[in-house]
């Protein structure tokens, strides 16, 4: 009877369709009979079967399907068994991306097989007709990205469930009541899975690990942008335990063994609200009448041993992480801002690289070596800042103070020492340049917090003098460093170092960038060296400058740049146009600078050559933590953004469009430069399509365009902090 009733119900070709697609992808390699297909979908009408029939036949010519007899068909999967990520979307726009390529390849819902986004996947080719779009199958999760969800609960009477945002999951994780931890409605909590979805059960089942608080408060809110990207959100006891262990005294032998600079000149310069200082500064002037400047960083190695608890909880994190109103530190507070923490008026113990320059900047020699010092001062950006230009230091025109005089003597504290120190690294930068590293000056948003999180102000950071002074001194201390290991005799292997390395620009996306300046008048080189090609960037951002179209400009170019990553093979760094670049100046926020700090010392005491295997698999470990770090980064700002907009709901801006996509447009309020969308079913006066080269929508009837860039006037329409996103409308004048 209920056959009869199920099979009876009125369906239509595309419900039957999928209801086939969805029965086949779920027995791939199975050849199936009309007769098992019917008895399985029951299907019990004569007008259904015909249906079915006919659909089949349309799969089997789209090559979804293959035809075994008259009488039955098996999923096709003749195509080759690749792997590759999962990427999830909200919109339902699923893709794979396959091991040997970056190109998505979408894939329906009902061929997931419920793979999350990160999960690596075996997957098969579903051959299409013609202009049909590429499509793939997922046949097998190999490996999941992730077993612990963050997301708000709910809980009923006998089941609790974890609601996630709509990129994660397609169904919600199923909690048993005994599982909830003593957690409530509306509590944010971490859920970790126990049982994955199968053909049978659609949604995953999941038990309460910690409950973060209640949704809204800013620390839950924090935690959770944190735990949901696999971050601590606290320091493990033991490991603090270990730390308050550590003796920061400095030995006899510890000053026999250093070369010590107490005496010279050193001062920080770090960001007013910094904690850390791990590096310095110091200058004097030799009798030759060059300079003598030191770059000295915190050294972490010396308390930090190899495969000790702190180390390895070091490793797992690789990196600090930043988020709006808190630091998530890589090492225990005692280390990172107290014993290795160059400090002012405290002895401590660096690793240093001494140079000697002359007044053209020029490096005469060099060493590095391990020191005592001890910081005179803690100067922050603003303060190096007004001092250069109270001194006729005119920001970013890359021009020193003027000479010294009798009648016009240097004004400030140290003046002399840090008028020298920039003037010899605006030389460096301007040697830099030259030689062929990209001008990319990013402006970052920041947001000024009262005492409870919540944002009160919101403005861009640009990097001036100051922050670019010690910028280049940094930047010298890990090339040299880099070269010292790097750098060898034809015919002989250097040995292993982790080196910090920035492949060439895309040249697909070189050719959509200069095709896409071409309309405003300008032009870049998309062939030739390196060099040429820098050279003719720097160029372009020169062009556009102060111009409407910089800032599209700059982010369609840098779309083009490759990610800087960590590796043991060397191919050197583009953007920096440096042969030889490593990181070894922030060993307190990024495990690699700890690394090289070790294999210096080891190498430097006639070691052999390190394990290349290891180190690279420890490279990529850290490339792949600074993304994540970078993603929690970008989440928080994104919290703070909504959070400060959401009492400015149904208020009109000025804006420009930040960005253009097939489901709608970005666009950035001028005024706080918080960004927000204008979702594509709101431009309902025409039917746009998106034209992905030249970053714009275009209106079939009327051909109005959106264009990267282009000034509109908005109106905040939602401010939903659940799912930190912004949507405005247009308002039309």
């Amino acid at each position: 009877m209920g056959k009869g009733k199920k099979g009876g119900k009125r369906m239509n070709k595309a419900q039957l369709t999928e209801m086939l697609q969805e029965f086949f992808a779920e027995r791939p390699g199975e050849t199936l009979s009309f007769k098992e297909i019917f008895r399985s979908l029951r299907l019990t009408t004569h007008p259904l079967k015909m249906l079915a029939i006919d659909i089949m036949e349309e799969m089997a010519w789209d090559d979804y399907l293959a035809k075994v007899s008259d009488n039955s068909y098996r999923l096709n999967q003749s195509i080759q068994v690749m792997e590759g990520k999962f990427v999830r979307k909200a919109n339902g726009k699923n893709s794979v991306i396959p091991d040997d390529s970056e190109k998505p390849i979408f894939v329906s819902e009902r061929n997931s097989m419920g793979a999350l986004n990160g999960d690596r996947v075996e997957f098969t080719f579903l051959a299409r007709r013609k202009n049909h779009i590429k499509e793939a199958q997922v046949n097998k999760i190999l490996e999941r990205a992730k077993d612990t969800f963050v997301g708000r609960l709910k809980v009923d009477k006998d089941l609790a469930y974890l609601v996630t945002p709509g990129d994660v999951f397609a169904h919600n994780i199923i909690i048993p009541r005994r599982k909830v931890k003593g957690g409530k409605t509306d509590d944010k909590a971490v859920v970790r899975i126990i049982e994955w979805p199968d053909g049978e059960n659609k949604s995953p089942i999941g038990e309460v690990v910690d409950i973060l608080g209640q949704m809204g408060d800013n620390d839950v809110e924090m935690n959770s942008i944190l735990a949901q990207y696999g971050l601590p959100y606290k320091y493990p006891k033991n490991v603090e335990d270990a730390a308050n262990k550590i003796s920061g005294e400095i030995t006899e032998q510890d000053y026999k063994e250093r070369e010590d600079f107490r005496k010279v000149f050193t001062c920080t310069i770090d960001p007013k609200d910094a904690k850390d200082f791990d590096d310095a500064l110091s200058i004097q002037r030799l009798e030759n009448g060059n300079w003598q400047v030191g770059v000295h960083i915190a050294d972490v190695s010396h308390y930090v041993t190899e495969g000790s608890i702190i180390d390895k909880e070091a490793v797992k994190r690789a990196t600090s992480v930043y988020l709006v109103d808190r630091t998530i530190p890589m090492l225990p507070e005692r280390l990172c801002n107290f014993i290795c923490s160059l400090r002012p008026n405290e002895e401590k113990l660096a690793y240093s690289v001494i140079f000697e320059l002359d007044n053209n900047a020029e490096v005469k020699n060099y060493r590095i070596v391990h020191t005592v010092i001890e910081s005179d001062r803690r100067y922050k950006y603003e303060e190096v800042q007004e001092l250069l230009e109270a001194n006729g230091v005119i920001d970013g025109t890359g021009e020193p103070a003027p000479a010294e005089t009798k009648e016009h003597p240097y004004q400030g504290e140290n003046a002399l020492q840090l008028i020298t120190l920039d003037r010899l690294a605006k030389k460096l930068r301007a040697a830099r340049f030259k030689n062929g590293a990209v001008k990319f000056d990013r402006e970052e948003l920041h947001f000024d917090v009262d005492e409870k999180g919540k944002p009160v102000s919101c403005y861009y950071k640009r990097s001036k003098d100051a922050n670019k002074l010690v910028e280049e001194f940094m930047l010298l201390a890990n090339r040299t460093v880099a070269e010292s290991i790097g750098k060898v005799k034809k015919g002989k292997k250097p040995k292993t170092l982790p080196y910090r390395i920035h492949d060439n620009p895309d040249p697909q996306k070189l050719e959509t960038l200069r095709q896409f300046i071409v309309k405003f008048g300008y032009r870049v080189k998309t062939e030739g060296t390196k060099g040429a090609t820098a050279r003719s960037l720097n160029k372009l951002m020169d062009d556009c400058n102060g111009k409407p179209e910089q800032k599209m400009i700059q982010s369609v170019a840098l779309r083009a740049m490759m990610k800087a990553r960590y590796s043991v093979h060397n191919i050197g760094h583009f953007g920096l146009a440096f042969d030889y670049y490593t990181h070894f100046t922030s060993p307190i926020r990024r495990y690699p600078d700890t690394m090289v700090h070790r294999l210096l010392t080891r190498y430097a005491e006639g070691g052999r050559s390190a394990n290349e295997k290891h180190y690279e698999e420890l490279c990529e470990h850290c490339s792949d933590m600074e993304l994540v770090a970078q993603s929690a980064e970008r989440d928080s700002i994104k919290y703070k953004m909504v959070e400060f907009m959401s009492d400015k709901v149904g208020e009109v801006f000025e804006a420009h469009i930040s960005g253009i996509t097939s489901y709608g447009v970005y666009a950035e309020i001028d005024e706080n430069h918080c960004e927000g969308m204008i979702p594509m079913r709101d431009l309902d006066d025409d039917y746009y399509d998106f034209d992905e080269r030249n970053f714009c929508l275009r209106g079939r009837r009327h051909h109005h365009t959106y264009q990267l860039g282009d000034p509109i006037r908005i109106k905040v329409a939602k401010a939903n902090l659940e799912r930190k996103q912004l949507d405005f409308a247009l308002v039309n004048e």
